[in-house]
């Protein structure tokens, strides 16, 4: 992982092997952006032109390297595009804290193999520190465990050959500042968990099974001093969870219940993170076509946000009692697993008839939907790579959110935009309830192919303890990138829904969710 240090050093005397700096897209040009003022200084205040020559504009995500001049200890100098300058005519303006947090992943996702960068970006307060903090280490990541290390990596991760950035250190930053210490301390917390739930993600299933993904949880829980508890096939069977039971049935891999909690002596309220662990889903007996399957490891992403959350809000001591319900199962076709027409007893009591065995997220999540309602928590937000029609709605970068309640959903869709997180708010048109009707059960699992996502959303709030204020978020799309890395998304398992998660929480410390 990589090192995050704050210095108020001048970047011309700084010992590192890269001064990294923001170049913003200005009216005639390229504009340096401040916290480089003395590396521009260093260019006779030609920088910006030097900038262009080279080609750069100030584009975001535009990466230029040159030559530090003479008299500087570092040999590089890595100019970063933030994108539009600020407007002058407002005295407050400076650069939003995801146009930093990009940045800094882009620079220090092109910095592997570099011991020590040092970060001359915008920085007008601790905001800004952390965004830039939490940006390095997100776009430094890289999972090549099951990668032959290279000579020099030394057993180390490397990638692409190169280990990641060894040390970051934040220009702007004051080391003995109790808020920007505060700063680092929360960047490193959640971009710490954040990158394990992507470790997880990119996990191969044959290695992250319901039982070894139970066990990296109950050592972390060690850890940090948080309680667990896991229901093993023979819980889960006495327990009746008839939906986990169900999912995991065709499985040699049997299925898990998993509970950590963090509380704290002064909390008052309480959360309740569900997650989605489906560590392959081959579709069962509705087996999913060829080219659908190859990234189906991603299916637990739901259940490793919530796991990375509750950790993260440990670290932080926040004032609030959070619990995780992580519902691990895996989906496969076999003599033993649930059939198209078979009809499960759920463990609230009800009764699903199964039409379509890939729809198989909604099941596992009923179960642990209903056993966080028994503790009666204030408020509980499910999350869940669970419907394509979700991504066919809004894209791979976008997450939706459902809930049962009009201003929850709105405080969950503005913290998930507010952390960096795109998200939308979505409906739950009541008509749509009729496709769920079953014949010879109390509901089925799938209804008509329209608004599926939305459909989705219904059958969950049948699993919702009376009076609890829920929320569902569908993270299809944005928790496994497939494409090329951009910013600080890694290609693979991105982590998606662990920042909303850790805001959701502080929100609720504050006395200011719900």
């Amino acid at each position: 992982m990589t090192a995050l240090t704050l210095s108020t050093a001048a970047a011309p005397g700084l010992r590192a092997d890269a001064i990294v700096i923001g170049v913003a897209k200005g009216a005639k040009g390229p504009v340096v952006a401040p916290g480089a003022e003395a590396v521009d200084k260093a260019y006779d205040g030609s920088l910006a032109g030097v900038l262009e020559t080279l080609g750069a504009s100030g584009a975001e995500g535009e990466l230029t390297k040159l030559p530090a001049p003479a008299g500087f200890k570092a040999p590089l100098v890595v100019a970063v595009g933030l994108g539009a300058e600020p407007d002058t005519k407002d005295a407050a303006a400076g650069f939003d804290a995801e146009v930093l947090r990009k940045a800094a992943g882009t620079a220090a996702r092109a910095l592997a193999g570099v011991k020590k960068a040092a970060l001359a970006l915008p920085v007008d307060g601790p905001g800004a520190l952390e965004a830039i903090g939490e940006g390095v280490l997100l776009g430094a990541y890289s999972f090549d465990s099951y990668k032959e290390s290279n000579g020099k990596a030394k057993g180390a991760r490397a990638k692409n050959g190169k280990v990641p950035l060894g040390e970051a250190v934040l220009l702007g930053g004051k080391p003995r500042d109790a808020a920007h210490k505060g700063a680092l301390t929360r960047a490193l917390a959640v971009g710490e968990e954040l990158n394990r739930a992507r470790d997880l993600v990119n996990t191969p299933p044959n290695d992250l099974t319901p039982a070894s993904f139970a066990g990296i949880v109950q050592a972390a829980a060690k850890e940090h001093g948080l309680k667990v508890q896991v229901l093993d096939e023979k819980a889960l069977t006495k327990g009746g969870y008839g939906g986990i039971l169900g999912v995991g049935g065709g499985s040699a891999a049997a299925p898990r219940l998993v509970k950590i909690a963090y509380t704290h002596p002064k909390a008052e309220r309480s959360l309740a993170f569900v997650g989605k662990g489906i560590t392959y889903d081959s579709g069962g007996i509705s087996l999913k076509p060829a080219g659908h399957n190859e990234t189906m490891k991603c299916d637990m992403a739901g259940a490793a946000a919530v796991f990375a959350a509750v950790v993260a809000a440990a670290r932080l001591g926040l004032e609030a009692n959070v619990t995780g319900w992580l519902a691990l199962a895996e989906n496969m076709p076999s003599g033993s697993a649930v059939r198209p027409g078979d009809v499960l007893r759920m463990y609230s009591g009800k009764t699903v008839e199964v039409l379509n065995t890939d729809a198989e997220g909604r099941l596992v999540l009923a179960d642990a939907l209903w056993a966080a309602s028994q503790e009666a928590p204030d408020a509980i937000v499910d999350v869940a790579t669970l419907t394509g029609a979700m991504m066919v709605a809004l894209g791979s970068r976008t997450l939706g959110v459902i809930a049962n309640d009009d201003a929850f959903r709105t405080a969950v869709y503005e913290a998930a935009e507010e952390t960096g997180e795109p998200a939308w708010p979505m409906p739950m048109p009541e008509h749509l309830a009729k496709g769920l009707e079953s014949q010879v059960a109390d509901m089925t699992n799938v209804g008509e192919r329209w608004g599926g996502g939305l459909l989705a959303g219904l059958f969950l709030r049948e699993f919702v303890g009376e009076g609890i204020t829920w929320a569902h978020l569908d993270i299809a799309g944005p928790a496994f990138n497939e494409g090329a890395a951009f910013g600080y998304t890694p290609k693979g398992g991105t982590g998606t829904a662990v920042r909303t998660l850790v805001r959701l929480v502080e929100l609720t410390a504050a006395g200011e969710l719900g």
